[in-house]
This record gives structure tokens, sequence and C-alpha cells, in this order.
């Protein structure tokens, strides 16, 4: 399983944190979407896009929809939604 780092996200930065860029690409992806798109609506280089979308594809958070020759749709699957549930109360409960 791959690493995404240390989560350095604090109140008194204004970075976004792993599970921040984690849920905002899995709320994007939940019509199916390509990754260029990904990249653009969650402000990711390809990179970073690289290495999340490999880390979500692997646990099971996102599903190739539809293979193309050199570029897949990715969607979220029930577990994604699931963790974005718990994400958006986790959030809740900070406020």
């Amino acid at each position: 399983m791959g690493s995404l780092g240390d989560n350095k996200n604090d109140s008194s930065n204004s970075h976004r944190g792993n599970l921040d860029i984690i849920a905002d690409i899995l709320g994007a992806s939940d019509r199916g979407t390509k990754k260029t798109y990904l990249m653009y609506r969650c402000n990711l280089s390809f990179k970073q896009l690289k290495s999340y979308s490999g880390f979500l594809l692997s646990n099971g958070l996102l599903h190739v929809a539809k293979e193309e020759p050199n570029n897949g749709t990715l969607q979220v699957t029930d577990k994604g939604k699931e963790f974005l549930r718990a994400y958006k109360n986790l959030k809740a409960l900070m406020k």
C-alpha cells in the first residue's frame, strides 16, 4: 500500500491535508471523471494526482469505470462514499 506522507493539516494551517485532498478527489469523482478534470478541479499536479489516485484505487475508494486507451474514467465506490460521509461528519464536529 502506498504512503501519502505526513498529514500536517492543523487549524492554523491554510494548506489542505491528505484527508482534505482525498475528499476533494472522491467528491469530484461521483459521476465518473477523467484524471485531467480531477487535476484542475482539485488543484493537483499530475504527480500528486497519480499518487493519490493510485492510493485510492488500491484501497477500493475509487475504481476505473470506463477503460480507454490512454486514460480511464475514475468513479467513487460505495466504500469511497462511506469515507466521504464520515469525513463530512468529522468536519461538522470540528466546527
